[in-house]
């Protein structure tokens, strides 16, 4: 039969090795939440950059569109003139 003694010197350590895998799961979960709290850092500035980017784009596609409406106009003009012209030389023959 274990002394008093030989039984607490048991309790304590059945303790400390409880208390040092609380702490290696303390030290598990704290890195897994500072891996993932990294990732959603690098998430949201590839979500900045992305929208950084969608902007330019917007912004490009807005002056291409006044751009080609411009040149709608101008064509649409050419054709009139091209038409008068070709309708004055059909009256004067």
């Amino acid at each position: 039969m274990a002394s008093a003694a030989e039984q607490a010197v048991r309790r304590l350590e059945a303790a400390l090795q409880g208390l040092e895998l609380a702490i290696q799961e303390r030290l598990a979960s704290s890195a897994g939440a500072a891996g993932l709290a990294e990732e959603v850092e690098m998430l949201t500035a590839d979500r900045a950059t992305l929208a950084e980017t969608l902007d330019q784009a917007e912004a490009r596609a807005a002056r291409f569109e006044g751009v080609n409406r411009d040149v709608s106009r101008r064509l649409d003009q050419a054709i009139e003139t091209i038409r008068t012209v070709l309708q004055g030389e059909e009256e004067r023959r």
